[in-house]
Order: structure tokens, then C-alpha cells, then sequence
């Protein structure tokens, strides 16, 4: 599938700015933790100096309530601010409970939504059985972390993605990437989306290097460092 298109996993408003302009990049996705570390304070004025900078591509904002009530009422908001907005929920909370009820009506309200920390097929079946047909569900798949755990996350995407097959509205993204090789992974896999920081997107502008130039950067990386080092033996 040569149409993965390509997210930006991104909370820094400059770098927003920077990669809300490169053709290249088709949406973006947040989370609490990128939302952090880029120095929001008040996550709801933030989100929406973020939108408005990116007012077209699609965006993921994730609630952050850990029961029913609190994940409910923070979804309907989130999806006021902007038709371009995607509703991100974790497939479960911090106890464990699977948030299917709350999948199950955000959909019928017709919310767009992401679903988040996805590992397994099973997971993706369980959120299947519970949607329409209609409404625009992504399905975020975090294979990086399962690598890092020591797990192959290529057979529970490669089944994600043939039960999806039959929802037109669902889309199935690689998240937690690790590589530029990822992006090719996700390629040829035939995921929809892959979501991928800012500098693994420069990384994978650069692609089309042959072993021949790799093999003799490398080789001139060495001896400059060795020269600069001032080495002898």
C-alpha cells in the first residue's frame, strides 16, 4: 500500500508550524505526556492555540479522565473544538476496564475518534464489534512498544488490519515508532497511518541513500572523529 500516509506525533507549537507546512505530513496526534514535555499548562487554551495553527489537517487530542464520566465529559468537549478534530480514547484505563461503552456511544454521537494503546488484534476485534459503519474510527497500534518489550508487533497489525478491512471508516495506524524503516514496514504492511516524530519524518525526507554512499559516509564520519580526536597509536 503506497498511500500510508504520515502523522506527525507532536505537541511543540513551533515545530507544528514548521511541519504543519510540509506536504508531506497529512495530520497530527498528541498525547498527554508530548502535551507535557512541550510546557502546556492549561490543556484546553493550548489544544486550541495548536488548532489554530493547524486548522485543515486532521489532529488528535486524548482525554485524560481515568473513569466513564470524567473520559465522557472531556471527549464532548474536546470534540467542540474544531471539525478537524479526532477524539483520542485509551482502549482501557489505568485499572485495566475496557472503555467500550464509551467507544460504543461517542460513536453514535458520530465523534471521531482514536482509539489509543492498542497492542493486540483482540483489542482491535473487541472495538470492531462495537462501532457503525460511518463514522471515522482510527485504531492506533503501538508497535514500537511492543518491539521494545521484546514482541513482534508485526503479526497483531498484519490481523488488525484484515479486520478492518470490511469498515471503510476505520483506519489502522502504527504508533511508538522507533525507525525510519518503520514508515516502509507500515508500507508494506498497508496500514493507513503511521504517526512518527518530528525527527524521524526528516530522517525519512532523506531516503534513496544506496549502501555504496552509506558505507563511505560512515567510513568519513570515523576518520574525521579520529582526526578531531587527535588520535595516534
Amino acid at each position: 500500500n503506497l498511500n500510508t500516509k504520515i502523522f506527525c506525533d507532536i505537541a511543540d507549537f513551533n515545530l507544528i508550524k514548521k511541519f504543519n507546512k510540509k506536504k508531506i505530513v497529512k495530520g497530527f496526534t498528541t498525547n498527554p505526556s508530548l502535551m507535557r514535555k512541550a510546557g502546556a499548562k492549561d490543556y484546553e487554551s493550548y489544544s486550541k492555540k495548536i488548532l489554530k495553527i493547524c486548522n485543515k489537517k486532521p489532529i488528535s487530542f486524548e482525554v485524560f479522565g481515568d473513569d466513564y464520566r470524567s473520559m465522557m465529559n472531556q471527549a464532548l468537549k474536546i470534540n467542540t473544538w474544531g471539525k478537524n478534530v479526532y477524539v483520542k480514547i485509551p482502549v482501557i484505563n489505568s485499572k485495566g476496564i475496557f472503555t467500550g461503552k464509551l467507544i460504543k456511544e461517542l460513536n453514535k454521537k458520530k465523534i471521531k475518534l482514536n482509539i489509543t494503546a492498542v497492542y493486540t488484534s483482540k483489542q482491535t476485534k473487541q472495538i470492531l464489534k462495537l462501532i457503525n459503519k460511518n463514522t471515522k474510527v482510527i485504531i492506533s497500534i503501538f508497535a514500537g512498544r511492543a518491539a521494545d518489550a521484546g514482541n513482534d508487533p508485526v503479526p497483531e497489525l498484519k490481523k488488525s488490519i484484515l479486520f478492518a478491512k470490511k469498515f471503510k471508516n476505520v483506519e489502522i495506524l502504527w504508533a511508538s515508532v522507533r525507525e525510519p524503516y518503520n514508515y516502509l514496514q507500515s508500507k508494506q504492511l498497508g496500514c493507513n497511518i503511521i504517526t512518527i516524530p518530528p525527527v524521524i519524518i526528516e530522517k525519512i525526507e532523506k531516503f534513496g541513500k544506496t549502501f555504496d554512499q552509506l558505507t563511505k559516509e560512515t567510513v568519513k564520519a570515523f576518520l574525521t572523529d579520529s582526526k578531531k580526536s587527535k588520535f595516534k597509536i
